[in-house]
């Protein structure tokens, strides 16, 4: 039997159809329903009380969230993230420009942001990283300083916090995923989290068409999501502590298994509560990583280069040099992962890489 690199949790069947009655009930599938509202005011209240705009994806969210700023020009980005962090900029007509990221977070690197402003810059986007955060304090100085907007991919970030603080609350806005392989998830979905009132009022219009009723006030897309997905994340809103557990006590067995090789890891920064989004390595060679993979494929088990390539490199748009993000994405490859991977899973899967690192 396969093991997949990630596996969407599905809550109890009949928990789900109580949700489904009550939208048979009603009629009412989308457009804003109660479910909808419901599930947004429970976000809120689990995100340190910032306002949730729940979105059709997380990719829609981001190019919402670069409109709703009204961001021109150069944003500064991170070339170590998923290809929508930099495609999300280039799709709304601006500028991605590449600053270098951390040699142990893998986000972007707060030291080399400033020699990369130029008059043309507007924003900085910066992803966390597998959920670890990147230094928002700096980024928020230097944002700050040179009055930039800031917007965070925090695609991964869902149950982190820095600071004592959800992570998805800094910024003038953080975008999320609530992909069906994501840690907390409505099948498919995202977020747009703002502590500003207005930008959260501006990104309700947008994500509507840009009108109330026969109001119209904008313009918009259709970043809308359903009633059903909603149902979906009310289902699983609850387990998230139970699943951020279960993957802690995942991730401790993955080094225990994994402690006899030289293997890298990300490094947690400080005052962190992490929520064990993903098991990344780091092995010392591209070839390695590709042997290693190639013999966990044999026996079933699907591994995935994520991130790969570096985002400077993409075919359609190139960046300047990264070395730390260029070196980092050829020899990275992340484990199976999710909060129902069985234990003895593990075991075989650390067993096959220990017999396999040749």
């Amino acid at each position: 039997m396969s093991i997949n690199v990630t596996k969407a949790y599905l809550p109890p069947l009949e928990e789900y159809i109580g949700y489904l009655e009550g939208i048979w009930e009603r009629g009412w599938l989308t457009n804003n329903g109660p479910l909808v509202q419901q599930l947004e005011a429970e976000l809120s209240t689990a995100l340190s009380g910032a306002n949730v705009q729940f979105m059709s994806n997380g990719t829609i969210a981001l190019q919402v969230a670069i409109k709703a700023l009204a961001l021109t020009g150069e944003i500064i980005t991170t070339p170590f993230s998923y290809v929508a962090t930099t495609t999300a900029i280039l799709w709304e007509g601006c500028e991605p420009v590449f600053v270098d990221v951390e040699e142990q977070t893998f986000c972007i690197d707060a030291t080399k942001i400033e020699a990369a402003i130029t008059p043309r810059t507007s924003a900085i986007l910066a992803t966390h990283v597998y959920g670890y955060p990147c230094d928002v304090r700096a980024i928020e100085a230097i944002a700050r300083r040179h009055k930039l907007k800031v917007i965070y991919d925090g695609a991964h970030a869902f149950g982190a916090t820095v600071h004592g603080r959800s992570l998805l609350a800094y910024g003038d806005i953080t975008t999320c995923s609530f992909h069906a392989t994501k840690l907390f998830h409505t099948s498919e979905g995202g977020a747009i989290i703002t502590t500003d009132e207005k930008l959260a009022q501006k990104v309700s219009l947008y994500k509507s068409f840009g009108h109330i009723g026969d109001e119209y006030y904008s313009l918009g897309v259709n970043g809308k999501n359903s009633e059903f997905h909603a149902a979906m994340g009310l289902c699983n809103l609850p387990r998230v502590p139970e699943f951020i557990d279960a993957r802690r006590q995942i991730a401790e067995l993955y080094r225990a298994e994994l402690a006899p090789l030289p293997l890298r890891y990300p490094v947690m920064p400080a005052a962190t509560e992490y929520n064990y989004a993903y098991f990344p390595v780091i092995f010392d060679t591209e070839a390695r990583m590709h042997h290693v993979k190639q013999a966990l494929a044999a026996h079933g088990i699907n591994t995935r280069r994520y991130f790969f390539p570096s985002l400077n490199k993409l075919p359609y748009h190139t960046g300047a040099d990264c070395p730390v993000s260029e070196d980092i994405a050829v020899r990275v490859l992340c484990l199976p992962f999710y909060q129902q991977l069985e234990h003895d899973q593990v075991r075989r899967i650390g067993a096959l890489i220990r017999e396999n690192y040749a």
